[in-house]
């Protein structure tokens, strides 16, 4: 997968220091993989939702939520959040989700 854009990671992990390693290793696991559909994201990582049209993975134990836009045809990760679990309830980001 080719993830699209790096910098809103980095930009997280500069708010939230503690998110570094954790977003390091989704990013790992992204870029090597070759994601067709929900299932085959949850062979490599587990807690990932599908919400509306974006997917949702659960960073560092529940304490993140990493939202993103999966193009599986081109093979595209577009990363459209990284919040943690409060600014994820309080459910703002989910108007990118309604129709990409």
């Amino acid at each position: 997968m080719w993830v699209i854009s790096r910098k809103k990671l980095l930009d997280a992990v500069a708010k939230h220091g503690d998110l570094a390693g954790p977003l390091d290793a989704w990013f790992r696991v992204a870029k090597q993989s070759a994601w067709r559909n929900l299932h085959d994201i949850r062979q490599t990582w587990a807690k990932t939702d599908q919400v509306g049209t974006c997917t949702v993975f659960d960073i560092k134990g529940n304490e993140y939520r990493l939202i993103t836009w999966i193009n599986f045809r081109s093979q595209k990760v577009f990363i459209r959040h990284v919040l943690t679990h409060a600014e994820y309830s309080k459910e703002a980001w989910k108007s990118d989700c309604t129709g990409n």
